[in-house]
């Protein structure tokens, strides 16, 4: 049936010509359809609607998808030090999180707080004072009279100046001779141990200025002259820290042979040699530290640097190369960034990694208990058995969680959940690796300042003074003569003195 359209003329002239023309293509399109079969008319719509219906849900996955990765790059934009391995100095545009002050938790002032103790300058023993200068009155401040005596108990006031400090040279002259009877003529030789133009202590403080004070080739040629009166060159600098470190080759080696039969806490940090990608391990125990560069973080190093055999136990991050070691702690310093990580996502996963959080409050509260008070291992672990349920369920729960980071972290926990446990049960494990963090700190420092090393012979340098002041000061050793010791072994051709301790 043909629809009518109820018009006059009065509206037929008033009605724009593009309307009329739109109007008669409507009636056009109508008596058309009219005249084609409803059936196949149907079917067109159909397949028209599968259609559609096909693209929407590619627009809907196209949806998902944009919005799942819309919520990585929100969360990779959030990511700091407090919930990933990133270091605290990429922090300058993160605001720090502070626990929010009550009423009665002023602000404190600036300075020492009321009750905290003086700490005042010791004086030196008598015994060690080159000179005593005594102040005595000579007379009285009240009325004016002479006066005599001294004061068995004076007020003592101590001044320290350091001396001008020159170079001891010392000029060797070799005569040469020639014999009366062959005319052969023959040069003296210098005294064994005397090899280049400075001794074996200066090199050492040299090294020491690179190794531990972090100063480059130009500053240390600037503080020589500056301080002792020395004129050397940037090449000779370079010369005599590659002596050094043949001179530490064997404490070094000594080093990395200990930390074998030992618990260790295990870590690594970049590092940049001739301008490429570098990894600085550090391993260290109670009593040694042992550093060494390569070109990348795999098992194999850590292999070549425990030993394939390694019995002990290792602390360390859930870096996969240390999984082939058969007792890790992971450190749960790491595992707390992972919690606040499920927390700031916000997705399902907040609630799991909050509960996760306070467990690890508890845990941390009883372990510095343990090491602080009279608390005994067995109660200890009688304490820790509520913590360790309280985590397995947490973990179950978000591995079943609809957020997939949250999901994953909780499986591989719950995997390795006896790598979470094990400074409950070996006594002398940690359960962070804050030890190796803090002694890979002098070599991220020392990377901040030069760039790296520039050659593998560059990089043996480092790692081997590196190993030999963090040892050092692990047993209270002296650094600077115990390297002195060392470099005049070498030019003797002499063992150089141990630097583990005594085992026997």
């Amino acid at each position: 049936m043909t629809p009518c359209f109820l018009v006059n003329e009065e509206s037929l002239k008033r009605t724009p010509p593009e309307v009329l023309e739109y109007l008669r293509f409507l009636l056009r399109r109508i008596q058309q359809l009219e005249a084609t079969d409803p059936q196949l008319r149907i079917a067109e719509l159909e397949a028209a609607n599968r259609r559609l219906q096909t693209e929407i849900d590619n627009l809907k996955g196209r949806l998902q998808q944009v919005q799942q990765q819309l919520a990585t790059a929100l969360a990779q934009l959030g990511t700091n030090s407090t919930n990933s391995s990133l270091p605290p100095s990429s922090d300058r545009f993160h605001r720090k999180r502070r626990p929010p002050r009550t009423a009665d938790q002023p602000r404190k002032p600036s300075g020492g707080q009321p009750g905290h103790p003086p700490q005042l300058r010791l004086l030196v023993p008598a015994e060690q004072v080159r000179q005593t200068i005594l102040c005595q009155p000579t007379t009285c401040r009240g009325c004016g009279q002479p006066l005599t005596g001294s004061d068995p108990q004076p007020l003592r006031h101590q001044v320290a100046e350091l001396p001008v400090v020159r170079p001891d040279v010392v000029e060797y002259q070799l005569h040469r001779l020639t014999c009366p009877c062959c005319h052969t003529s023959t040069c003296g030789t210098l005294p064994a141990g005397v090899k280049g133009p400075f001794g074996p202590r200066l090199e050492a403080t040299l090294a020491l200025l690179a190794g531990q004070y972090r100063l480059g080739l130009r500053p240390v040629v600037a503080l020589a002259a500056d301080l002792w009166g020395l004129d050397i060159s940037t090449g000779m600098v370079s010369k005599l820290r590659q002596r050094t470190a043949e001179a530490l080759l064997l404490p070094w080696v000594q080093v990395a042979m200990y930390v074998r039969t030992h618990d260790v806490n295990i870590d690594e940090t970049h590092w940049r040699e001739a301008k490429k990608r570098a990894y600085l391990w550090g391993v260290v125990t109670p009593l040694a530290g042992l550093f060494a560069i390569a070109k990348n973080r795999t098992a194999q190093v850590a292999k070549k640097l425990l030993g394939e055999d390694y019995a002990g136990v290792a602390t360390c991050d859930r870096l996969k190369s240390y999984w082939w070691i058969k007792r890790l702690q992971w450190c749960w310093a790491h595992l707390r960034r992972d919690f606040q990580a499920m927390i700031d996502r916000g997705q399902p996963g907040k609630a799991i990694g909050q509960r996760l959080l306070r467990q690890s409050n508890t845990l941390f509260h009883l372990w510095h208990r343990l090491g602080e008070s009279p608390l005994s291992r067995r109660q200890f672990q009688k304490a820790m058995q509520p913590v360790r349920a309280a985590v397995r369920q947490a973990l179950t729960a978000g591995q079943k969680c609809r957020c997939g980071p949250t999901a994953g972290t909780c499986k591989e926990l719950l995997d390795h959940e006896e790598w979470l446990w094990t400074f409950v049960t070996h006594e002398g494990v940690a359960p962070t690796n804050n030890e190796a963090e803090r002694a890979e700190r002098q070599g991220v420092l020392l990377r901040k300042t030069s760039g790296g090393t520039d050659s593998p012979q560059g990089s043996r340098f480092v790692e081997r003074v590196l190993t030999v002041v963090d040892t050092c000061r692990r047993q209270a050793k002296n650094v600077l003569d115990y390297l002195s010791a060392c470099i005049q072994a070498w030019r003797l051709n002499r063992t150089p003195p141990s630097l583990v301790p005594n085992t026997s």
